[in-house]
């Protein structure tokens, strides 16, 4: 086993990752005003993507060089693939002798001193030739994996959801709800059965854009009833906090089983699609998903701007990491034509969904105008498609490529068992 697996916990590297090249540059690291190497000072490694992040121990007299150890491998780590670093510091609350090898050993001990019973406050020197130990101090802030996580495919099909499509983005502001409420309305029109779940826990704005804010499901059974919006079953945390102007802190945990007990204690109708709008980012809730309900594919929305297109690429990541299908990118604010000249311009630049679709070797599934109509129909609850203004044909071309899409995918085994 090398130095580096023994230290590793999460490892899902982004293919450019050069695993060799970030062990030979952990390894190889000294310490700013010190002879002590910095492999001897770290307990975890962590790989996400092009994401890196390291867990080492450290003494208050090094407080001052922290963030020149952060550049110096950030810097050097870039050349391996790595884009993003982070780097958890756990302090030890007492210094170390001048000249020693940074552990705390007992007089006239070294780190080649056979160990004693003792526990020391810092992880031992792994050698990469020796056999890895098979007990180790449980770090509190990093407690280790009791199991395996879920995989999409082991997740049991909901006996009256035939599809579950995740329209997500890398970032907010980029029209993802306004997307997902058109797409599920095109749906509609092409004639399926269709739903919409909002899992934007923390920025719920499916029941404005539906123009049902403010109303309230029914319970029966102890089970949510979906609201009707223009023949749409819905249903979203917004339909359940009241007013509008109240906000959802919650944290984690708690604003991940909201979003089970919406998906699973909610008496859905048979639907041909329930399509479900994610909140921006890749947090708990899009790996909550990716775990537990069975999702037959992702559809990206971004700006052709290279901010919206750097965050879009961490979602397409993981997708692809947890087996989620990605549909094609759908390229928002492409373009804008001036209402008084008609003088056309692109505001954030242009080929943004292209780059994806090339990149990621996924379908551009199609481009939206920048447009005040746009904007302003969603707010009064009348979405593009059912105020057929300009981008209402748009949506329905759309809408078109994503069952292309999904009629080429493995049919998932439907789990007759299951009750709710």
């Amino acid at each position: 086993m090398s130095w580096l697996s023994s230290l590793k916990s999460v490892f899902s590297p982004a293919q450019e990752v050069k695993e060799e090249e970030i062990q030979q540059v952990l390894q190889q690291y000294i310490l700013p005003n010190s002879n002590h190497a910095l492999k001897d000072r770290i307990s975890q490694i962590n790989v996400q993507g092009r994401v890196l992040q390291i867990t080492i121990n450290t003494y208050p007299e090094e407080a001052d060089h922290l963030q020149q150890i952060h550049d110096d491998l950030a810097d050097a780590l870039e050349k391996c693939g790595i884009q993003e670093l982070n780097m958890h510091v756990i302090q030890q609350k007492t210094g170390h002798k001048a000249g020693g090898c940074g552990h705390d050993h007992a007089q006239g001990e070294s780190c080649s001193t056979p160990a004693k019973n003792e526990k020391s406050n810092l992880p031992p020197v792994m050698d990469a030739a020796a056999p890895a130990q098979t007990e180790t101090e449980t770090d509190p802030n990093n407690p280790p994996i009791a199991k395996a996580a879920p995989q999409q495919r082991d997740v049991p099909k909901n006996p009256r959801i035939q599809n579950v499509i995740l329209v997500s983005s890398g970032k907010g502001g980029v029209g993802k709800s306004t997307t997902t409420v058109n797409l599920a309305l095109a749906l509609q029109q092409l004639g399926l059965k269709v739903g919409v779940l909002d899992a934007d826990i923390y920025g719920p704005s499916i029941p404005t854009m539906l123009g049902n804010a403010g109303k309230t499901p029914m319970i029966e059974a102890e089970n949510f009833v979906p609201l009707d919006a223009y023949g749409l079953a819905v249903l979203s945390i917004g339909h359940l906090t009241g007013d509008h102007n109240t906000p959802v802190a919650w944290r984690g945990p708690k604003a991940t089983g909201a979003l089970m007990q919406l998906f699973n204690q909610t008496l859905w109708p048979d639907l041909d699609v329930l399509v479900i709008d994610m909140p921006p980012g890749t947090g708990d809730i899009q790996l909550t998903l990716a775990q537990r309900i069975p999702v037959t594919g992702a559809v990206i929305v971004t700006t052709p701007q290279n901010v919206a297109l750097m965050d879009a690429v961490k979602g397409i990541e993981l997708f692809n990491k947890v087996n989620i299908p990605v549909l094609g990118v759908i390229e928002n604010m492409s373009t804008h034509v001036c209402s008084n000249c008609g003088h056309e311009e692109q505001i954030f630049g242009t080929g943004g969904g292209d780059q994806l679709s090339e990149q990621y070797d996924i379908p551009l599934l199609g481009r939206l105008p920048l447009d005040a109509k746009i904007r302003e129909n969603a707010d009064n609850g009348k979405p593009s498609v059912i105020a057929q203004d300009v981008a209402s044909e748009s949506y329905i071309n759309i809408a078109e490529s994503v069952l292309k899409q999904m009629e080429k995918l493995p049919k998932r085994q439907r789990d007759d068992k299951r009750i709710f």
